[in-house]
């Protein structure tokens, strides 16, 4: 437990007004103590809530001085209790959340300077009203902000055609652990003066620096898009329609999703106005989203004739093309509301996994590890194309000797087919110890160095990222 002294509470007070200091023990902390699936309850030592950068770098300095270790916070939307106190009373919470500040598109660049609280939400309506798009698209894009996607390298389903975070930002700018202010903002194209710098706080989770303000890049609106939902024999099968779509048109996908038969069916249950695609039942589903910036592109044609060529080579069982926006909106629900429907599904296990061969490795769960656990039931889906899978494992009751179990199962199974146990949503404080366990050791070196040259008193984040 951290004894926050009198002078200084005062000097924090002196920098961000008195109501944005608030005790630990205020609903408001305990608020930001709770993960978002609600598996971590920490009560923090106190909740601060700047409003600038130059703020942000005051506390720090005061911080850093008093020794005090400090949990940056975005949205606190992460699924790996990575924004949230590894102890009670022991930590200060620095939500970002007033800085919001937003500087208009600036055109001629392609670009949008943003403040670290910036919900994803708004940024995407910004770069919308300028006739831009910013293509990052998450299920919590309406709460989760800017700073968290920078600092878990937030990727999506637009990652085939956009990339992840990392080739959305152009510019950052950084606090340190004692306050110094890092203004990588220029956003060139080209820099060639020495080590980019700035990568090295995209996807760090915070243990590195804080992250206050970014210079993102945006992208031409599209002017057509096509939605397809289709039905396959088995997860070999979607991995043949993706590789046929994206042989023939390239670039103009930009979002390729499998789902199995276990987590459409939760969908129907569970959703309201949720409903079987088809009129029979598939193993698996796919759902592609297509577009293009130029006018009149015949995305229907293509589709079409890929579609017809796979159906004729027995890869795809059955198909539907949206007609209009609204029928795009009710495929993609199928697909976005799989989270929400298996919350309903008894103790969920989530996987959130990088494979580079999914059918080899769907097909090593059967065979291993639903046989040495009978009772779980897996549910499936992912994007096809960058190989991220979430596997979700579903308990009837809560066991921890066999969580623990099955969770070393997976992900052995995972190290065995080259692939990495986390792939979107960071490490956190719940996989630390697989950060012990597959990461080589020279690897954890190199990170635990350059921990200790921007962060030598451990005070960011601690407990996350690095065991």
């Amino acid at each position: 437990m951290v004894m926050i002294a009198a002078p200084v509470l005062d000097a924090l007070a002196a920098i961000v007004g008195s109501k944005h200091v608030i005790a630990g023990s205020d609903e408001r902390s305990l608020s930001c103590g709770e993960d978002w699936r609600g598996l971590v309850r920490r009560r923090p030592a106190l909740l601060l809530r700047p409003g600038s950068t130059a703020e942000v770098s005051a506390v720090m300095r005061v911080l850093h001085e008093a020794r005090i270790a400090v949990v940056p916070q975005g949205g606190n939307t992460g699924l790996c209790g990575g924004a949230v106190p590894a102890e009670d009373d022991n930590e200060v919470v620095l939500s970002l959340s007033r800085m919001r500040g937003m500087q208009a598109v600036e055109r001629s660049a392609g670009s949008i300077l943003v403040e670290a609280g910036c919900v994803l939400a708004t940024v995407q309506a910004a770069a919308l009203a300028a006739g831009r798009l910013f293509p990052l698209s998450l299920a919590a894009e309406g709460s989760c902000q800017i700073g968290g996607n920078i600092a878990t390298n937030a990727g999506g389903v637009a990652v085939l055609r956009y990339g992840t975070m990392r080739e959305l930002v152009l510019g950052l700018e950084v606090v340190l652990a004692d306050g110094t202010v890092l203004d990588f903002l220029k956003g060139l194209r080209k820099d060639n003066t020495g080590i980019d710098l700035k990568q090295l706080f995209i996807g760090s989770e915070g243990a590195l620096g804080i992250i206050t303000r970014a210079r993102l890049r945006l992208h031409p609106l599209p002017v057509r898009s096509l939605t397809v939902l289709g039905a396959a024999p088995s997860a070999a099968a979607v991995v043949q329609a993706y590789a046929a779509f994206s042989s023939q048109l390239g670039s103009r996908l930009s979002a390729f999703e499998l789902i199995d038969r276990a987590c459409i069916e939760a969908v129907a249950a569970h959703i309201p106005g949720a409903r079987d695609p088809f009129g029979a039942p598939h193993p698996f589903y796919f759902l592609l989203e297509l577009d293009d910036t130029l006018a009149g592109a015949d995305l229907e044609t293509a589709a079409e004739s890929t579609l017809a060529a796979l159906m004729e080579d027995d890869a795809v069982s059955d198909a539907a093309v949206a007609q209009n926006e609204t029928q795009a909106g009710a495929f993609w629900a199928l697909r976005e509301n799989v989270s929400e429907a298996l919350r309903g599904a008894g103790r969920l296990l989530k996987y959130d996994i990088s494979i580079p061969d999914i059918p080899a490795f769907l097909d090593a769960v059967t065979a291993d590890i639903l046989t040495a656990f009978p009772a779980v039931r897996p549910f499936v889906f992912g994007h096809i194309g960058d190989g991220n899978l979430h596997l979700n494992m579903s308990l009837a009751a809560p066991d921890a000797a066999l969580e623990a179990a099955l969770t070393e199962r997976v992900y052995d199974l995972v190290d065995a087919h080259a692939g990495s146990f986390s792939a979107e949503h960071g490490v956190g404080q719940f996989k630390v110890a697989e950060m012990a366990r597959y990461k080589p050791a020279a690897e954890l070196a190199l990170m635990r160095s350059l921990k200790t040259v921007f962060d030598p008193r451990g005070l960011l984040n601690p407990g996350k990222l690095l065991p």
